[in-house]
């Protein structure tokens, strides 16, 4: 298997250089036109020659539009990551939640005491008070 990694990795690179020229539009092609970019790609690809030649030679590179690589921008932009136990607006959702659920209990505590207590009534003949 390993014996057939280098022929693979050529058609890779193959496939890639041509698949981009084919893809690049043809204002962005340097030096020649795009159908001799792609003859090349296609008539030197088993020596790499056309495909390297295609990606160092062939099309125009845009630099990003913050002028900044995408490392650049990520070293720059660090996200301070925080434990959700040391995060106080996490802390706070928490309680929040907690006192809704406290609310949410006291209410069907309430329901419950209510309807036992109406129960009992009937049971002992009682007359239903209203209001």
């Amino acid at each position: 298997m390993l014996r057939y990694l280098p022929f693979l990795l050529v058609l890779a690179l193959w496939i890639y250089a041509f698949i981009d020229c084919l893809n690049t539009p043809e204002e962005e092609v340097r030096g020649l036109p795009k159908v001799v970019w792609v003859i090349i790609i296609l008539l030197f690809g088993e020596v790499l020659v056309g495909p390297i030649a295609w990606l160092v030679a062939g099309r125009t590179r845009h630099a990003t539009a913050g002028g900044a690589t995408p490392s650049e921008w990520h070293r720059n932009h660090r996200t301070e990551f925080v434990a959700p136990d040391d995060n106080p607006e996490f802390l706070a959702s928490l309680r929040k939640e907690n006192k809704k659920d406290e609310e949410l209990l006291k209410d069907w505590e309430a329901d419950l005491r209510r309807r036992e207590d109406e129960l009992k009534r009937r049971e002992s003949g009682e007359e239903p008070k209203e209001g």
